[in-house]
C-alpha cells in the first residue's frame, strides 16, 4: 500500500524522523486559499507550497508542485493543480505547507531488498533528482548498503548510519545529524512493517537542520492485519486501492489488475503465472492475474469469472485450469453453470483444462456447446488463441 507525501510526513513524524511544520491537505480552492493565508497572513511564512497528492513521481515535471509567494498564487497553483492528471492519476486533493528554506539537497531511502533477504540503505549527496538517473550518470555518487537481519535485530547500529553517510560525503557539519535521522528512519520503516522509506529530497535548511522535505513510503500489505488492516490510510479520493481488487478482496479472491486486454483465471499461484508468461509469449499481455484456488466450484467460477469480465479492458479470458485435488468434470460443471449464470457476454472464454479426468471435462465442455467457449488442449494452443481473439477485440 502506497502513501501520499502528506500521510508519509505524518508516519515520519510519530516516529521521530524530523519534517518540516505540519501542512493542510486541501480538497477545493477555497481550503488552500484558507491555509495560505493562515500560514503567510497569521504565521508569518515567507511563502506556501502547493502540492498535489497521488502515488506516482514526476509531480513536479507535471506541474503538480508550486511555489506560492502570496495567497492569490497559492489561489491560482490550486486552481490548476486540483483536476490535474499526472500519469493517469487525477489530483482530488493537494497539500499546502509553508515553504522550506533549502540550502541543501540530498537523497535517502531504506527499501526491502528481495535478493539479498535483508534491507538496502541507499543514500546520495545529490538529492531532488531521480536517483535512477544519478546511478547511471555518476554511479560513485549513490551509495547502496545492505543490512541483515542479524545486523539490525535491535534497529539500525548508528555507527552503520554514520558510515553510510560519511561515504555519501555528507558536509561534516550535517553528519551526525543525518546519521540520527538514517537511525529514525530505519526504525520507523521497521516499525510500521514498510518495505519502502524513501526521502527525496532530505535537505540541510539555512539554519543547518536536516529534515525530510518528501515522503514515498510503501506498507506491507502482509503486514495489515498488525495494524488495523491501515484503515488510517484509506482516505477517500487518494488513489485508493483499484475498485475490482477491492471487491475481490471483499470476496476473498486472490486477484490483481494488470494492464493488458486477456483476462487470466488459474488455480494455483505458480499455475496462474506461468499463464502470465506463456500470455506474453503469444505477443500479449494479461488484464489480470487470478487464482481462483484449489476448488474450482460454479460459485468460485461464476464470482471470478464475474469479476474479470468486469473489467472493460478484457477483450478474452484464459481460463487455465490443472485439475489435481479438483476433478476436471468439477471444473467444467463448474465453468458450464457459471456463464449461465453470467449470462451474455461479448468475450470468449478459452479454456484448458489438463489433469485428473481432464478428457471427461473436456467433453462436458464439447456437448454443453456454449458459445462464448472455446477448449483447447494445450496451454500453448489455448495462449495463443486467447491472444488471438483478444486482438479481434
Amino acid at each position: 500500500m502506497d502513501l501520499v507525501e502528506f500521510q508519509g510526513k505524518q508516519l515520519f513524524r510519530r516516529n521521530g524522523v524530523p519534517v518540516p511544520a505540519e501542512g493542510t491537505a486541501c480538497r477545493s480552492v477555497d481550503e488552500v486559499e484558507a491555509a495560505a493565508r493562515q500560514y503567510i497572513e497569521d504565521d508569518g511564512a515567507t511563502a506556501v507550497m502547493v502540492k498535489a497528492q497521488v502515488k506516482t513521481g514526476g509531480r513536479g515535471k507535471a506541474g503538480g508542485v508550486k511555489y506560492a509567494p502570496s495567497v492569490d498564487d497559492a489561489r491560482e497553483h490550486a486552481a490548476n493543480i486540483l483536476g490535474l492528471d499526472i500519469k493517469g492519476h487525477t489530483v482530488n486533493v493537494v497539500y499546502v505547507e509553508p515553504a522550506s528554506d533549502i540550502a541543501e539537497e540530498y537523497y535517502l531511502s531504506v527499501m526491502h531488498d528481495r535478493v539479498n533477504k535483508g534491507e538496502l540503505i541507499i543514500c546520495s549527496r545529490e538529492g531532488g533528482v531521480e536517483i535512477e538517473e544519478v546511478n547511471r550518470t555518476n554511479p560513485q555518487a549513490v551509495v547502496k548498503r545492505q543490512v541483515t537481519p542479524a545486523e539490525r535485530q535491535d534497529g539500525l547500529p548508528r555507527e552503520v548510519a554514520l558510515e553510510v553517510v560519511t561515504e555519501a560525503n555528507f558536509p561534516e557539519d550535517v553528519r551526525e545529524e543525518a546519521a540520527d535521522l538514517l537511525v529514525a528512519l530505519f526504525a520507523a520503516y521497521l516499525a510500521e512493517d514498510a518495505t519502502l522509506t524513501e526521502i527525496n529530497p532530505l535537505i540541510k535548511t539555512d539554519d543547518g537542520r536536516v529534515i525530510a522535505l518528501d515522503a514515498k513510503v510503501t506498507l506491507d500489505g502482509n503486514a495489515a492485519f498488525r495494524h488495523d488492516g491501515y484503515a488510517e490510510w484509506q482516505i477517500e479520493g487518494i488513489d485508493n486501492d483499484d475498485p475490482l481488487e477491492a471487491e475481490a478482496k471483499s470476496k476473498g479472491i486472490q486477484y490483481v489488475k494488470l494492464d493488458g486486454d486477456v483476462g487470466v483465471l488459474g488455480n494455483g499461484a505458480g499455475l496462474v503465472m506461468a499463464t502470465l508468461d506463456v500470455v506474453a509469449q503469444n505477443g500479449g499481455r494479461a488484464a489480470n492475474f487470478l487464482d481462483v484456488g484449489g476448488g474450482a466450484s460454479a460459485d468460485a467460477m461464476a464470482e471470478s469469472l464475474g469479476l474479470v469480465l468486469s473489467d472493460p479492458n478484457v477483450k478474452s479470458v484464459f481460463v487455465n485450469i490443472f485439475g489435481g485435488i479438483t476433478r476436471g468434470e468439477e471444473v467444467a460443471n463448474g465453468i458450464v453453470e457459471a456463464t449461465q449464470r453470467l449470462g451474455e457476454f461479448p468475450q470468449k472464454l478459452v479454456v484448458r483444462l489438463d489433469g485428473t479426468n481432464a478428457e471427461e471435462g473436456r467433453r462436458i465442455l464439447e456437448e454443453a456447446d456454449l458459445p462464448s467457449v472455446v477448449s483447447e488442449p494445450t496451454m500453448q494452443d489455448a495462449a495463443a488463441a486467447a491472444v488471438r481473439l483478444a486482438n479481434e477485440g
